[in-house]
């Protein structure tokens, strides 16, 4: 995951599961089975790597909303627990870090092709 490259990442891998594939084979399946998936984040701009290595933004939000449906013992009915979880969410929402190199973010919603982090200006030399 902190490799610098995805060639230098999936070697990491292939260690990891000649290092500990024999004595944990479910945990290691888990890993190497979705290794693809694991090493997605790659396939973007290396600024935007902090934050898709991380699931602390879905993890931080919702913390937020449990913690509070726990002191009021529960919403009392659906739509309440909808409008307070928006609520809790939105005013949370100001705290957030802001993405590293926004004006990439248009690139890659545009179908910009990176690899290892870089943009590629000629995608179709990737298959070459």
């Amino acid at each position: 995951m902190n490799a610098e490259d995805k060639t230098h990442a999936q070697a990491a891998a292939k260690d990891f599961h000649a290092a500990y594939g024999a004595k944990y084979p479910k945990a290691v399946a888990k890993v190497v089975d979705d290794l693809d998936e694991l090493l997605a984040f790659y396939d973007f701009p290396a600024e935007h790597w902090v934050h898709l290595r991380t699931t602390n933004p879905i993890e931080s939000t919702f913390a937020t909303v449990r913690h509070r449906t726990k002191v009021t013992k529960g919403p009392g009915s659906r739509a309440a627990g909808l409008a307070m979880a928006f609520k809790l969410i939105r005013s949370a929402q100001a705290r957030w870090r802001a993405v590293n190199a926004p004006h990439l973010v248009a690139l890659v919603r545009a179908g910009a092709v990176f690899t290892n982090g870089k943009r590629l200006e000629r995608p179709d030399d990737l298959a070459a």
